[in-house]
Order: C-alpha cells, then sequence, then structure tokens
C-alpha cells in the first residue's frame, strides 16, 4: 500500500531526477546504528545557513543530502558548490538535479568570496556541478572563484573538488593556473561500476586529469575519493588505490554510498567501521600522505584538519 506521504515524497523526485523516474524501484536498506546522525539544528547551524541564504549560495552540503552538514555547517564550514544546481550528468548514485543548466552567473566570485570572508574560514571547498554545455566546462568560473577569494581573504587556503573537463581542452590548465592548495577530482567508483553507476565519465580519464595536475604543478595537493557499498570487490579497491598512487595522488577519501532514494543505485552493504580501518591501513602503506576512510566519510568533511595534516605529512617526508 502506497501512502499519501510516499506518493509525495516519490513526485519530489520525479521532478528532480526526470531520467530516473521511470527506474524501477530500488529497496533502501535501513543503516546500522554506526551511520546514523543527529538531526541539524544547533545555533552555529542556523547562522550558517542563513549567511549561505543571503549570499544566494548554492552548497553540495544541501543538494547531495550529506549526512554530515549538521556538524560542518555548526562550525560554519560549508561545501560552496558553483554554476548552477542543475547538471549536466545523470549519475546513478547523485542527488543533484539533473537537466539543462542556466547561464553562469557573473557575480557568483564575488558572492562566495564574501560568503567565504563573513564566515571567516580558513580553508574553503569548492566544488561545482558538470558543465558539459560550457565550451570549457566552467574552467574560467572556476578560475575567477578562486581569484575572487584571494582577493578579498588572502589567508584562505582553497580545495577545489572539479568535475573530470571531459573534452575540454585546455580547461584543466586553466584551472591548475589559478592556483588551488588541493586539486580533488573524485574517481567515484571502481571502474567495473562505471557503466551503471558514472555512466557519463570515463575512469583512466579521471585518472589521467590527476596525473597531469602533478605534471602542470609538482607541488599541488591533489586529492579523490571513492565511495564503497556499490557492489565492488575488495581487490577493485586495492587496485584503484594502486592506480592513483602511479599518478602520484597524495590524498585518498573512502565512504559509505548512501542511497538518496528508490530511484537511484541500491546499496549493496553496508561496509563495516573495521572494514574501513582496513582499508586506511592499506592504501597509507601504498604511499598515500593522508587518508581518510569511515562510514561517514566525505570529500569535504573536516578538509580544513585534514589540510594541515596533509601540509605535515609532506614536510616530515622531505
Amino acid at each position: 500500500m502506497v501512502t499519501l506521504l510516499d506518493t509525495t515524497k516519490q513526485a519530489k523526485s520525479d521532478v528532480r531526477h526526470p531520467e530516473k523516474a521511470h527506474r524501477p524501484d530500488n529497496e533502501v536498506l535501513r543503516k546500522p546504528d554506526w551511520i546514523r546522525v543527529k538531526a541539524p539544528g544547533s545555533k552555529g547551524y542556523n547562522e550558517t545557513r542563513k549567511i549561505v541564504k543571503d549570499n544566494s549560495i548554492v552548497t553540495v552540503c544541501e543538494e547531495a543530502g550529506c549526512p554530515n552538514i549538521g556538524e560542518c555547517w555548526d562550525k560554519k564550514h560549508a561545501t560552496m558548490m558553483i554554476m548552477g544546481e542543475i547538471c549536466t550528468r545523470a549519475c546513478a548514485f547523485c542527488n543533484v538535479r539533473t537537466g539543462l543548466p542556466t547561464a553562469l552567473d557573473t557575480n557568483e566570485p564575488a558572492n562566495v568570496a564574501n560568503t567565504v570572508k563573513t564566515l571567516e574560514l580558513k580553508h574553503v571547498v569548492i566544488t561545482s556541478v558538470d558543465r558539459d554545455d560550457l565550451a570549457d566546462g566552467g574552467a574560467q568560473h572556476f578560475a575567477d572563484v578562486i581569484k575572487a577569494i584571494r582577493d578579498t581573504s588572502p589567508e584562505t587556503t582553497i580545495e577545489i573538488l572539479t568535475p573530470d573537463f571531459l573534452r575540454k581542452e585546455g580547461a584543466l590548465e586553466t584551472v591548475v593556473a589559478a592556483k588551488p592548495d588541493v586539486f580533488n577530482h573524485n574517481l567515484e567508483t571502481v571502474p567495473s561500476n562505471y557503466l551503471t553507476v558514472r555512466p557519463g565519465a570515463r575512469y583512466f580519464h579521471s585518472i589521467r586529469l590527476l596525473q597531469k595536475v602533478k605534471e602542470l604543478d609538482p607541488q599541488m595537493f591533489t586529492k579523490s575519493g571513492i565511495m564503497v557499498g556499490l557492489g565492488e570487490e575488495r581487490n577493485e579497491v586495492l587496485q584503484l588505490m594502486d592506480d592513483l598512487r602511479v599518478a602520484d595522488v597524495d590524498f585518498l577519501t573512502i565512504g559509505q554510498y548512501l542511497q538518496p532514494s528508490r530511484k537511484h543505485h541500491k546499496v549493496d552493504r553496508f561496509v563495516t567501521p573495521d572494514e574501513f580501518k582496513a582499508f586506511e591501513r592499506i592504501a597509507y602503506t601504498k604511499g598515500f600522505l593522508m587518508v581518510s576512510s569511515s562510514p561517514l566519510t566525505r570529500s569535504s568533511h573536516h578538509a580544513g584538519d585534514d589540510f594541515e595534516k596533509l601540509r605535515k605529512a609532506r614536510d616530515a617526508k622531505r
């Protein structure tokens, strides 16, 4: 029996994800105790929410339904998502809207910079939707946002989480030339899952993108992340680690995939905290400078603290 509430939720999902509307429903598994978090609502959370809204900022924290939003926003840490809230890709795991994006907002770099200054951020993470509709994939807009932050908050370190800029010649060079402190591009999953989980992307293109960042600027920190619980095999995760190390990636994040709705890719299983710790130990033996591996790990979770650890790890290695 379908209740009115279920029907309403489904209708909203259909509007948000038209490309997923006709997919068969997948069962949403009950979360284990180690994956549960409290609903947000603290004073710090509400203050951050107001600042974000007042500056017309889109955050991936909200758009992707991040489970850590209460914790991060309470500390005034928000990951800003530029170039709109509509993505040109239709990844099976993602809760960001899919469709035809709107024109770029020329005021956005200034708005982002003002938000960074108002929140007094020491470290900021900037991500975006995929913009396959733009000739450069939005690379110049990334560069403009980085420059605006540098102009108003020169002491703030900047971490970017970019799309893959697939078939966008010169785009990567534009972003690297803007000198972010950390260049992050997520692989999301192992290559055998790409056809069903990340069909618009190409695994080895993403590996090459990260490798090329180091070729353009050997001092720039590089970072990538994956989700587990999507049906991957353990050995595939270990091979992915090796592929990232060949590309000289410094920082790896591993977190549990959580299914946004019945129309999204199903959760194959919930990986235990002990398994996450094992992945962390193995990743360190493979040479990563920094590893964050836990059920609630996300790309930008504790990003500022992790950046300081990353710098210290590099200094200790020299």
